[in-house]
């Protein structure tokens, strides 16, 4: 072999292993994730995301109708809880407390925009910081007196994180931000990128009314992003406004719970934990 083919073999077999080494890498740190130079986030036991299924308001077919279901495939969920729901299944509360499920703050009263008929006696542009603070450590005192467990995530009435009008509008997110390890959001477009989120305004996608394709495509999403969902029903039955559909929601649970897919189903108090222990090993 003459030693311009020799030169020209070793520079090509040196670009191939240049080629390949920089497509290895590439996909080592594929995902938003490891945008931007950044480490990718390490979910536990090599689980690629994390999904969290949370229920509002203490609704009666969370407990009539959900809870079997849930505990059938051992899904352990998060209930953001009403207090006068609360009281009308209160030993069925206490079995999703015993089998594991988390309870969650949802401040006493609900206060949402008084653009809503419902709220408009209880609206937020008539409290001040003070009363939300009423509103959440009443509500923790009574799940606690109620339930023998004290709330430490909490979920945002409506989504909304306000008080007061105009120039006089404050946002209440400090006061969560004080109390609990995760405040979590309502009707939000993106899951939770856990490297860049802030735990205090989690973002809580809504599965109600969706079929099963349809929340599947949400998942799969947030799998290929390796980022944290979390899904925020009402009722849980037949299909019908504000509910979670219990067919959607057992195929959800199957799928979920499928080692094949990657995915760590957890409370939000888990995972929040979770995300908020990483950051603080590496100092952020």
């Amino acid at each position: 072999m003459s030693r311009k083919a020799l030169y020209l073999g070793v520079t090509l077999g040196l670009c191939c292993a240049l080629f390949l080494g920089a497509e290895a890498l590439g996909q080592q740190a594929s995902g938003p994730t490891a945008a931007g130079g950044r480490e990718p986030f390490r979910w536990p036991a090599g689980k690629r995301a994390a999904l969290s299924l949370t229920f509002d308001d203490a609704r009666l077919s969370q407990i009539d109708t959900g809870l079997a279901l849930l505990d059938k495939y051992g899904i352990r969920a998060t209930f953001y809880v009403s207090l006068d729901n609360l009281e009308k299944r209160l030993e069925g509360w206490k079995r999703a407390v015993a089998s594991g499920h988390e309870i969650g703050n949802h401040s006493r009263t609900h206060p949402c925009t008084g653009n809503y008929e419902f709220s408009l006696k209880n609206a937020l542009e008539d409290y001040t910081l003070p009363m939300m603070e009423k509103e959440l450590d009443g509500a923790s005192a009574d799940i606690q007196r109620l339930l023998g467990v004290t709330p430490v995530t909490f979920a945002y009435p409506c989504g909304q994180k306000f008080v007061r009008r105009g120039r006089e509008v404050k946002s209440y997110v400090p006061l969560v931000a004080e109390r609990f390890i995760v405040g979590r959001g309502y009707l939000d477009e993106a899951a939770n990128d856990p490297v860049f989120c802030d735990l205090a305004q989690a973002t809580g996608r809504g599965f109600d009314d969706l079929n099963y394709e349809q929340v599947k495509k949400l998942v799969v999403q947030a799998r290929e992003q390796g980022r944290w969902l979390i899904l925020v029903g009402h009722e849980i039955g037949a299909p019908a406004f504000q509910t979670t559909h219990a067919a959607a929601l057992e195929a959800l649970c199957q799928y979920a719970r499928d080692p094949a897919n990657g995915l760590w189903v957890d409370t939000v108090a888990a995972i929040g934990k979770y995300i908020r222990e990483q950051r603080s090993a590496k100092g952020k």
